[in-house]
């Protein structure tokens, strides 16, 4: 395995590469673009790369499918690190082009629903054809193929292109989250600030199904951050849950809440615990009462003094 290289969603330009360079061990790996996110991962899982940088999850549009569905089937992998990364797009065109001359668009399909009513206002006409990324997208302007691609502002000099219009967003202080993903080992400790990921597959379709699996967290106190649903490909109505949660596995109330899904659920895969981005110990809200580590110890201390008779 090459310890010192990451590879990330490409080609040279996109989001997730700058998010990338956010990270301080970045400056001393081979930072290696792949033209997909099915192929960033499968270079973790082929010991092509360490590590790799997909998005996961944006503010605006939600989950982003193609990262949920490969970390839930395949070999598996684990979560280390989460990045947020403002989300602003640029209208990058081939030098001397005018807005009227704009007849066709592209970008990442995450990136439309991002700029849809911008798209409304100043080109109402435009044709839309998504591409494997933004700055893939950049690079069809750049051959000729599109108008104009919505990408970052920092993808036109990589392409020869320049950015006819800047700070393109419909919803203000739009974030994208992305994943620093590895292969499976020992989650580092907790820090206090933590998030657990986990995706859950029901046992079967019942009333209540669901609500069973969201009680074992609810009863111990462990709130949830996210819950997106995706089909397991085994017929309609067959799903799993990717789930994220606050806390770390190490934590009593999040190691018994998995330990209770483990027991209902006929599959759970554990997809790491990690620190949360952007958020400091101080700033994570009180634990319910009943919930701290110290009164998961004590209670337990108790069922065994009264099984001893010392209640």
């Amino acid at each position: 395995m090459s310890a010192t290289r990451y590879t990330y969603l490409g080609p040279e330009g996109t989001f997730t590469e700058a998010a990338l360079r956010t990270l301080p061990e970045a400056a001393t790996r081979e930072l290696v673009p792949m033209v997909s996110v099915p192929a960033a991962l499968d270079a973790v899982r082929n010991g092509e790369a360490a590590a790799a940088l997909v998005p996961i999850e944006n503010s605006v549009e939600g989950g982003v499918t193609a990262t949920l569905d490969e970390l839930a089937s395949g070999e598996p992998l684990m979560i280390y690190r989460e990045v947020l990364l403002p989300i602003a797009f640029a209208l990058l065109v081939r030098p001397g082009t005018e807005l009227s001359e704009i007849k066709t668009v592209t970008g990442h399909p995450v990136a439309q629903p991002q700029v849809r009513n911008w798209l409304r206002k100043h080109l109402p006409d435009a044709v839309w054809e998504s591409a494997a990324s933004n700055a893939d997208g950049a690079r069809l302007v750049r051959e000729g193929r599109f108008d104009a691609a919505f990408a970052g502002e920092f993808a036109a000099a990589t392409y020869g292109l320049e950015a006819l219009v800047t700070e393109i967003h419909d919803a203000e202080n739009a974030e994208t989250r992305f994943v620093l993903v590895g292969r499976p080992a020992r989650p580092a400790a907790p820090t206090g600030a933590d998030k657990t990921s986990v995706v859950l597959w029901l046992g079967d379709d019942h009333p209540g199904a669901l609500l069973e699996l969201l009680q074992e967290f609810a009863v111990r106190g462990v709130n949830l951050m996210l819950i997106q649903s995706r089909p397991t490909g085994a017929g309609i109505g067959n799903y799993c849950f990717a789930v994220d949660a606050e806390g770390h596995i190490a934590d009593r109330r999040v190691g018994e809440a998995l330990m209770g899904l483990k027991r209902i659920c006929p599959k759970v895969r554990f997809l790491g615990s990690y620190p949360r981005a952007g958020v400091a110990v101080e700033d994570v809200r009180a634990l319910r009462r009943g919930t701290s580590d110290g009164e998961f110890t004590a209670a337990s201390d108790w069922l065994a003094r009264a099984q001893d008779g010392r209640a």
